[in-house]
């Protein structure tokens, strides 16, 4: 693990077959449990991964003074900035991007011009936030519906921020995949009476993934 200018980079110890660009949700930083864990599931599945912080959260860090996040003309303007950065630093392999719950909203929203100019190979959203929490009119789903570049999203079936029942009535385009983790919340995690844990949430995650980025390659 390195953190060259504000980067942690994990990679394995062959070239990776690819680069996962991997940003922060709203309230936790680049090396949260969820963060730290899909991570190093992916990095298993020799794939290379570079975490970077939106500037609030960059901030927090340095101060210790908690931020609400940037507007979104930040956030976009700041991860556009750190896709440029991989292409031209290290993604000799396919670059894709995404992120937990806000940071794959973001990308969402910058992956249609990047991949038609061909910086990046598509898009994954872990926990993509679909509407505020208790606010299921509010959709954020406006440039979802309208995609053709491959996007995938993982979510849990039960996540207060787009549940299946509610996900699967809305218009979304052909080039999005949804795959659904049973039982899972925002964070992937299923209550025990479902037989499922977390972690085993968050290795499907991965391999679903990596199944999806395969067939991409093809």
């Amino acid at each position: 693990m390195d953190l060259p200018d504000g980067w942690l980079i994990d990679q394995p110890e062959t070239p990776p077959i690819g680069w996962f660009l991997f940003a922060h949700g709203a309230g936790a930083p680049m090396d949260s449990d969820f963060m730290q864990a899909l991570t190093q599931l992916l990095v298993e599945r020799d794939l290379g991964v570079v975490r970077f912080e939106f500037p609030y959260m960059a901030e927090h860090r340095e101060t210790g003074k908690r931020r609400p996040p940037n507007k979104m003309e930040v956030l976009l303007d700041s991860f556009q900035t750190q896709i440029d950065r991989v292409r031209s630093e290290l993604a000799q392999a396919p670059l894709y991007i995404g992120g937990k719950s806000m940071g794959g909203r973001v990308a969402s929203m910058l992956v249609q011009d990047n991949f038609d100019c061909g910086k990046v190979a598509g898009a994954v959203c872990l926990g993509y936030p679909f509407h505020p929490p208790g606010k299921p009119e509010k959709l954020r789903t406006e440039h979802l519906q309208s995609l053709t570049s491959p996007t995938l999203i993982v979510q849990g079936t039960r996540d207060k921020l787009g549940n299946r029942e509610e996900v699967e009535g809305y218009a979304l385009a052909n080039a999005l995949q949804v795959h659904w983790l049973e039982d899972g919340d925002h964070d992937f995690k299923p209550r025990k009476v479902s037989g499922f844990t977390q972690s085993q949430h968050w290795q499907a995650a991965a391999d679903q993934m990596r199944q999806w980025m395969r067939l991409q390659e093809s």
